[in-house]
C-alpha cells in the first residue's frame, strides 16, 4: 500500500511565521492592480512587495509616496494591512471570530497568547475583548482630535480620512502618513503641523499606548494606578519606556539645540525633542528633517529604533525588556551576584538566555544586512546603519536613501523587516531543525572571557 503524504504540523510559532507572509504576499498582489495606483498602471512588483511588507509589518519604510502613488483603493489596502499586521494576524482572525460569536479552540488560544504576547493561555478571550475594545476606543479618539485639525485644513472627508489613517497609522506604530500633497516624503515637517500641540502630542500619545504592549493595558485596566500591584513585566516595560521618554527627550534637545532644532523657539524645541524621543520606537512619523540630525543624534536615534517598544504591542525593537535585562544582567555580573533580581523578584534564568541570544540574533542580522548593503551602495555606514536598524527596528525613520536602494537592497530590508516583525528569537525556531533532546549530560569546564 502507498502511503499517504501528509503535510507536516508546524509549530504555533511556524504558523504566525506564515501567516505574516500570506498577509504580505496577499496585500502586494494587491497593490500591484492597476486600481491600486493613482495613474491606473500596475505597480512593479518589489515596489508594491517592499510597500506590503512594511505596511504589514508596521515599518513605515516606502520606496514610494503614499499619498501621490497609492490611490483611495491602495491606501486603504495599506492601511487594512497596518491594522491587520500591527494586531497581529492570528489576534485580528481571532477577533473575527469573536464577533461571528464562533468558540476559540485550545489551539487558536495557544497562537494569540504567542501572537499577542500574553504571559498565560487562560483569560485568553478576555484579553482579546479588551484588545478589540481598547483599539477601537483609543484609534477612535485619535481620529476625533485629529479630525479637529485636519477638517478644517482639508476639508471634510479628506480630513476626517486623514484623520483615521493617521490614527491608525499611529497607535500600530506605522509611521506611513497621507502629507505627501503638501510635498512627497514630509511626514509631520509640514508647515502648520510640525509644530502643532494638538498633532504632535496626539500622536505621540497614540504611539506610546500602541507600544506599550497589551499585558501593560491589562494590568493598568485591573489595578488602575496602584504600581505595587502590577506584574513585574508591567513594571519593567513602563520603566524602562519612562526613562528612555525622558533621557531621549533630554539628550535630543541637548545634542540638536544647534543643530537639526536651530531656529526653533524654546517651546518649539521641547515639542520637537519629546516627539523625536518617541517616534524611532517606534512609529517612523517624522516633525523635523532627519538628515539634518547631528552624528550624536543620529546614533542615539539609532539606539532608541533598536531597542523598540514592550512586547505583545504594535512595536518593535528588540523590546524594552530585553534591554533591560541584558543591562541588568550585566550590572549583576559585574557586581557578583548569582542571578538578576528586579523589584524583588529574581528573573528565571531563561529569560536571560532568552534576551541574550534576541541581540545576538538581531545583531547578526544587522551586521551581514549593513555589510551587504554597503558593498553595493554609494552611501555612508551611517546612513546604510540607520535605515537598517529603521527596518528591522520596524521603525520607518529615514535619512532619505531608501527610494534610490537597487532591487537587491531593497530585498534585504524587505527581510529586515519581516525578521524584525515576526521576532528574530520566533524566526531562529522556525529555522531551526526538529531534534530530539538526548538527556546527555557533559563534563563542565570554563573559558576565559572578557
Amino acid at each position: 500500500m502507498k502511503k499517504q503524504f501528509r503535510l507536516p504540523k508546524l509549530t504555533y510559532t511556524q504558523v504566525i511565521v506564515m501567516s505574516f507572509f500570506c498577509l504580505i504576499i496577499t496585500g502586494a498582489f494587491l497593490l500591484c492592480l492597476p486600481i491600486s495606483s493613482r495613474t491606473h498602471e500596475w505597480t512593479p512588483f518589489i515596489t508594491a512587495m517592499f510597500t506590503a511588507t512594511s505596511a504589514s509589518c508596521v515599518t513605515g519604510l516606502v520606496v514610494v509616496d503614499t499619498y501621490t502613488h497609492w490611490s483611495v483603493f491602495g491606501q486603504v489596502v495599506v492601511l487594512l494591512l497596518i491594522q491587520i499586521g500591527g494586531l497581529g494576524v492570528m489576534t485580528s482572525m481571532s477577533m473575527i471570530a469573536l464577533v461571528l460569536k464562533r468558540r476559540i479552540s485550545l489551539g487558536q488560544r495557544r497562537l494569540i497568547m504567542q501572537s499577542a504576547g500574553s504571559l498565560h493561555i487562560s483569560g485568553i478571550a478576555k484579553l482579546l475583548h479588551r484588545i478589540i475594545k481598547g483599539t477601537a476606543i483609543v484609534e477612535c479618539v485619535g481620529t476625533v482630535i485629529l479630525a479637529f485639525v485636519f477638517i478644517p485644513r482639508m476639508g471634510f472627508m479628506p480630513g476626517l480620512w486623514n484623520a483615521v489613517f493617521h490614527s491608525v497609522s499611529a497607535f500600530c506604530n506605522a509611521g506611513f502618513d497621507l502629507m505627501g500633497k503638501y510635498g512627497q516624503f514630509s511626514s509631520l515637517t509640514t508647515p502648520g503641523l510640525q509644530f502643532n500641540p494638538v498633532v504632535i502630542l496626539t500622536v505621540v500619545a497614540l504611539v506610546l499606548i500602541g507600544g506599550i504592549g497589551f499585558i501593560v493595558w491589562t494590568d493598568i485596566a485591573r489595578h488602575r494606578f496602584n504600581f505595587k500591584k502590577y506584574e513585574v513585566h508591567s513594571k519593567i516595560a513602563l520603566v524602562t519606556t519612562a526613562v528612555l521618554l525622558v533621557g531621549g527627550t533630554i539628550l535630543f534637545f541637548i545634542f540638536e539645540h544647534d543643530h537639526a532644532l536651530k531656529g526653533f523657539t524654546f517651546w518649539q524645541k521641547v515639542l520637537s525633542s519629546v516627539f523625536q524621543s518617541v517616534t524611532p520606537r517606534t512609529a517612523g512619523f517624522n516633525s523635523i528633517d532627519e538628515a539634518a540630525l547631528s552624528e550624536s543624534g543620529k546614533l542615539l536615534s539609532t539606539v532608541l529604533m533598536f531597542i523598540g517598544g514592550s512586547p505583545g504591542s504594535t512595536a518593535g525593537g528588540i523590546k524594552t525588556t530585553t534591554f533591560a535585562v541584558l543591562l541588568l544582567s550585566a550590572l549583576a555580573a559585574a557586581r557578583g551576584h548569582g542571578g538578576v533580581t528586579v523589584f524583588k523578584r529574581k528573573l528565571d534564568d531563561n529569560t536571560i538566555v532568552q534576551a541574550s541570544s534576541i541581540f545576538t540574533v538581531y545583531a547578526a542580522c544587522l551586521f551581514t544586512a549593513v555589510l551587504i548593503i554597503c558593498a553595493i551602495e554609494p552611501y555612508s555606514f551611517t546612513q546604510v546603519l540607520f535605515e537598517s536598524v529603521s527596518a528591522i527596528g520596524t521603525v520607518g525613520l529615514t535619512l532619505g536613501i531608501t527610494p534610490t536602494l537597487c532591487s537587491a537592497s531593497k530585498l534585504i530590508l524587505i527581510m529586515l523587516m519581516f525578521t524584525g516583525r515576526v521576532g528574530g528569537l520566533s524566526l531562529m525556531l522556525v529555522l531551526a531543525e526538529r531534534r530530539k533532546n538526548i538527556p546527555i549530560s557533559r563534563p563542565t569546564t570554563h573559558i576565559l572571557i572578557g
